[in-house]
């Protein structure tokens, strides 16, 4: 039996910081596996979340609850029956619906095979002030569900979020959990919780469609020999997701591609690039911009910027390309 954890949250409300975190202090002597969903087609999250010591399976292009499911349950299927996990960390897109996910992962063909326990919903409590965001149907759905709510972001709050999550709270507790934290630092025996709040949110209309990009398959994006560099795009929910991949050859400016993640006229970027000195990782949410170093080179670059503005995305590209430090053909 492998126990499981639903890990969802709006855009930009910290998931994959929290499961760095989680990964960073499992139990030495547990195999853990992670399956990850994007809105996007490049696979940020499993560059992010490479060599953290666990199996880490990508669903990109949407979210894996939709065409019927099969997305997640090949991927879900193929890690409980060749990895057998200890415990599987599932974290859908921020753009993802809770229902369809939980539901197939509480059905009985998965019975022998997980142990459901607490799932958790991560919040920038600054959202509950954005009128856009607050009335989104699945950041009111992925908060209904989810057992644990983790309040994150703390370091960035002021009075003005903190007085809404209060009320918020005030009305939407129902006997659940409540944690503070910034970075996603929660306490990892959270995860042990059991799960207790077992009511489903109402089916979502949005996500009775299909995502022609899922036929390609469950595994992140590759660009094909010879190939430097390619852009993908993806769309739907009133938000559309712009995404680049570039070979292993090149390299990039680290002050400039800081900038352009910086000034980019968008509200979500996520990227990790390889530059002379290494690696740079760059999150961006809104305004608030976190960035890590290191000195080990990852495999290749890859970038993707999500936002509901119509954006230019040539313009944007065009001053990518230009941060290239090698010659390019």
């Amino acid at each position: 039996m492998t126990k499981t954890n639903l890990i969802t949250g709006f855009l930009g409300s910290g998931k994959t910081t929290t499961i760095l975190h989680l990964l960073a202090n499992k139990p030495e002597n547990e195999k853990w596996a992670v399956l990850v969903n994007e809105f996007g087609e490049i696979g940020i999250d499993g560059a992010l979340l490479s060599d953290r010591g666990a199996l880490l399976k990508e669903i990109p292009g949407g979210c894996m609850c939709c065409v019927n499911g099969l997305p997640m349950q090949v991927g879900l299927n193929t890690l409980l029956r060749q990895y057998k996990p200890d415990r599987l960390l599932i974290e859908p897109t921020g753009l993802g619906h809770p229902r369809q996910i939980l539901t197939m992962l509480t059905a009985p063909v998965y019975e022998p095979w997980i142990t459901l326990q607490a799932s958790f919903c991560l919040l920038d409590p600054r959202q509950l002030a954005d009128e856009k965001v607050r009335g989104n149907e699945n950041f009111r759905d992925q908060l209904a569900a989810a057992d644990i709510i983790v309040a994150n972001k703390q370091d960035r709050s002021d009075a003005t979020a903190q007085a809404a999550l209060d009320a918020w709270w005030a009305e939407q507790s129902n006997g659940r959990l409540l944690v503070h934290c910034s970075q996603g630092e929660i306490e990892p025996t959270l995860v042990d919780t059991p799960r207790t709040h077992d009511t489903l949110p109402p089916e979502s209309a949005a996500h009775r469609h299909q995502h022609a990009a899922l036929a390609a398959g469950l595994a992140a994006l590759s660009l094909p020999d010879h190939q430097r560099w390619r852009r993908l795009l993806n769309q739907g929910q009133g938000y559309t997701a712009c995404g680049w991949i570039f070979d292993a050859d090149t390299v990039f400016d680290t002050t400039g591609i800081l900038e352009w993640a910086r000034l980019a006229p968008v509200e979500r970027v996520k990227g990790i690039f390889r530059i002379q000195e290494g690696l740079v990782r760059i999150n961006r949410q809104g305004l608030d911009l976190h960035i890590e170093t290191q000195a080990v080179a990852p495999p290749d670059s890859r970038v993707e910027m999500i936002t509901a503005q119509e954006t230019d995305w040539n313009a944007l590209q065009t001053s990518l390309l230009r941060l290239r430090l090698t010659i390019q053909v």
